[in-house]
C-alpha cells in the first residue's frame, strides 16, 4: 500500500499547471471587478478564490497521501485527498449563497459598470476556464478531487460566459441589472454540482461501498470458485478515489487446500474488480457460528 499512488496523484501535474493558470487570472478578474464594477466579475473572482484554493489543497493532500504509513495510521493518509475535496465542497456551497444574496441586493439597486471592459476580462477567463478543462478532464473520471477541481473550473467556464453575455447586454442596452442576474446565474449553477461532490466525498468518509464495485457480483464469483462453500462478513470500501479495499470471511470445504483457496479468490478478485487492497480471512465448515457477528 505504501507504494501505490491515488488517482490524484497520477494527475498531480495537471493540477499545478491549472493552479498557476487558475490564480493568474484571478489577480485580474479581482482587479478587473473593483474597476469595473461589476458583480458578476466579483462573484466569478470569489469563485475563482475557492477554485485556487481547492487546487491548492488537492496538491497539499497529494503530498500527504504519499506519506508512508505509520503504527498509528496503517492506511496512511490517502483520505487526506477526501478530505480536501469535502471542505472544497462546504466553502463551494458558502460562496454559492453569498453570491445569491449579493446579487439579490444588487437586482434592486443596480450599481453602474464598465461593460466594455467587463467584456475584455470575462472573454480572458474563458479563455483560461477552456484551458483548465482540457488539462483535468481525463484525471476527474478517477479522482473525486480533481472532479471537484474540474466542476470548479466548468462551473468558472460558463459563468464567464455568463459575465460575457451580460456584458454585450448591457453595452447595447444599458440595463445594469442583468450583471446581478448573471451573478444569480453562476450562484445556482455552482449548488447542485457542489451537492453532488459533498454527497460522494461524505459516501466515502462514512467507508460506503463504491459506485464502481458490485457487491452482489463479487460475492456471487467468490462463491463460484472451487474449493469456496461460502462467503460472509464481505465489506468494501474506499480509502481515497480509485483506491478501493475489500475484508472477508470465506468458508472453504474441508477437502480444499487453504493455499489454493486463497489464491483463487485474490486472483478473482484484483483481476474482475476495482480492488486494489484485500483481505481474507479462510474458515472451515460451522466457524462462522463462533464469531460475534455476521
Amino acid at each position: 500500500m505504501s507504494n501505490a499512488h491515488s488517482a490524484t496523484g497520477r494527475h498531480q501535474r495537471a493540477l499545478v499547471i491549472t493552479l498557476v493558470l487558475t490564480a493568474s487570472y484571478l489577480v485580474a478578474e479581482v482587479v478587473g471587478g473593483v474597476l469595473t464594477g461589476s458583480l458578476a466579475l466579483l462573484a466569478d473572482a470569489g469563485h475563482m478564490v475557492t477554485d485556487v484554493g481547492g487546487l491548492a489543497f488537492a496538491l497539499v493532500a497529494v503530498r500527504f497521501a504519499r506519506r508512508p504509513p505509520t503504527p498509528a495510521r496503517s492506511y496512511g493518509y490517502y483520505r487526506a485527498e477526501i478530505l480536501a475535496a469535502l471542505a472544497n465542497a462546504v466553502v463551494l456551497i458558502g460562496v454559492s449563497f453569498y453570491i445569491l444574496n449579493e446579487a439579490y441586493q444588487r437586482f434592486w439597486n443596480p450599481l453602474p459598470v464598465a461593460s466594455g471592459w467587463m467584456l475584455t476580462i470575462a472573454v480572458m477567463g474563458l479563455a483560461v476556464n477552456l484551458a483548465g478543462i482540457w488539462i483535468l478532464r481525463a484525471g476527474s473520471a478517477e479522482s473525486l478531487n480533481l472532479k471537484g477541481a474540474y466542476f470548479e473550473v466548468l462551473s468558472d467556464l460558463l459563468s464567464s460566459i455568463g459575465v460575457i453575455v451580460a456584458a454585450l447586454i448591457m453595452w447595447f442596452t444599458g440595463w445594469r441589472s442583468v450583471d446581478a442576474l448573471a451573478s444569480a446565474g453562476i450562484g445556482l449553477f455552482i449548488l447542485p454540482r457542489t451537492w453532488t461532490l459533498l454527497r460522494q466525498a461524505t459516501a466515502v468518509l462514512l467507508e460506503g461501498a463504491p459506485a464502481d464495485v458490485d457487491l452482489a457480483r463479487l460475492r456471487a464469483e467468490i462463491e463460484r470458485l472451487d474449493g469456496v462453500t461460502g462467503v460472509h462478513d464481505l465489506h468494501v470500501w474506499s480509502l481515497t478515489s480509485g483506491m478501493n479495499a475489500m475484508s472477508a470471511h470465506v468458508v472453504c470445504d474441508a477437502a480444499a487446500s487453504r493455499d489454493d483457496v486463497l489464491d483463487r479468490v485474490h486472483r478473482c478478485i484484483t483481476s474482475g474488480f476495482k480492488i486494489a487492497h484485500v483481505t481474507v480471512q479462510l474458515e472451515g465448515p460451522g466457524w462462522e457460528q463462533k464469531e460475534t457477528h455476521f
